[in-house]
């Protein structure tokens, strides 16, 4: 049986790949975009773990982890690409050209 809780967390990750896929014009949106995909993520595997009475929260801590990282690495690539080819639209940027 589904709560409406893991429906919310589905739907809002749903939403924010959505969000991805159609509207990553800027860096900076695709990069909230993919946060909010992970936050996401990281809440429906605490709800998850708390549903089914699992008392290790290694996973869900997990993927906070790598999103924090991902995030960091994220705005790394946004300052270097800002800094080299004056923009950070995503039409503009080549990795072949970089």
């Amino acid at each position: 049986l589904t709560s409406p809780t893991n429906l919310l967390f589905t739907f809002s990750f749903i939403i924010f790949t959505v969000g991805f896929t159609f509207r990553h014009t800027h860096l900076l949106s695709a990069l909230l975009c993919l946060e909010g995909m992970m936050l996401s993520v990281f809440l429906l595997m605490t709800a998850w773990s708390l549903n089914s009475n699992i008392s290790s929260f290694i996973l869900p801590l997990t993927v906070l982890t790598l999103s924090a990282c991902e995030t960091g690495i994220g705005l790394a690539l946004l300052i270097a690409s800002a800094r080299t080819h004056n923009t950070a639209n995503l039409k503009n940027l080549n990795l072949l050209q970089c």
